[in-house]
């Protein structure tokens, strides 16, 4: 699987495209290009394509231009896929100012629980979010808003700055690595043209005459039930649905244990 890294590109130039104080490198560019529309055009060939066809020649074809054209804009490949990653995180919705505090209704725990749902209906959209590492995010307005909405969800609870950016850390790579494994499933489905279901009973057969439950008692019925339940040895959304609970579950202990028998309902 390709990946590729956020932060490769030149600082200066990563931050006048994220935050638009340049729309042009130089003024030999075409009048009918900006630095958006060369985005939006490198976002649907990753989501098409996937981002290993991700290329500043490719770009060019999809809009219809000469490749260099594109360099006018956009420096290159780093600083484009920095854009990319921001201006796809502006489509979460991430209301602004303070009245934003408050929603949705329910308290930290349930702004917690939209936010990782709404990460998840985002990577699904962008799957190729997935490959691309971010330690060092691009620090364009929507990752910024973003994180500041994030960090809204648990502030006036009861914790400190570190500990209110380490739980918005937790909970989104949680949905990071869940949803990885249900588009690692979708690929394979599709590129070996086999459900989970087909591919679980293909081996049933053999299994059962080399799986000795005597050998391995536990496995045996604990994998037994599972693949009964899920009709695989995987169920992405399930996996999803309880690891979500879990994690939710363990910030709350730790919010108790933060706020004493304040309820971890209460504040923001």
């Amino acid at each position: 699987m390709t990946t590729e890294y956020t932060g490769r590109g030149d600082p200066a130039r990563s931050l006048a495209l994220l935050w638009r104080t340049g729309e042009r490198a130089s003024r030999k560019g075409k009048p009918d290009l900006s630095v958006d529309r060369i985005v939006r055009a490198a976002i649907e060939v990753a989501d098409t394509e996937g981002l290993a066809a991700l290329s500043m020649r490719k770009v060019a074809e999809r809009l219809g231009v000469g490749t260099m054209s594109l360099y006018t804009y956009v420096p290159g490949k780093a600083e484009l896929i920095d854009v990319m990653l921001d201006t796809v995180y502006g489509e979460l919705p991430v209301p602004g100012g303070e009245e934003a505090a408050g929603e949705p209704d329910g308290g930290w725990r349930a702004r917690l629980e939209a936010i990782a749902r709404d990460y998840k209906a985002l990577y699904h959209r962008h799957p190729w979010m997935l490959q691309v590492g971010s330690s060092r995010p691009p620090l364009g307005p929507n990752v910024t808003a973003v994180y500041d909405y994030s960090l809204r969800a648990v502030d006036g609870i009861g914790l400190s700055d570190t500990e209110m950016d380490a739980v918005v850390t937790l909970v989104t790579g949680f949905v990071n690595g869940a949803v990885r494994g249900a588009v690692e499933a979708e690929q394979v489905e599709r590129l070996t043209g086999m459900t989970d279901e087909q591919w679980w009973w293909a081996h049933a057969p053999f299994l059962s005459k080399v799986m000795d439950p005597r050998r391995y008692p536990v496995a045996a019925r604990v994998g037994a039930a599972a693949g009964e339940a899920h009709n695989g040895a995987y169920n992405p959304e399930h996996a999803f649905e309880f690891g979500l609970a879990r994690v939710l579950d363990g910030v709350e202990v730790f919010v108790r244990s933060r706020v004493g028998s304040a309820s971890p309902e209460g504040g923001a």
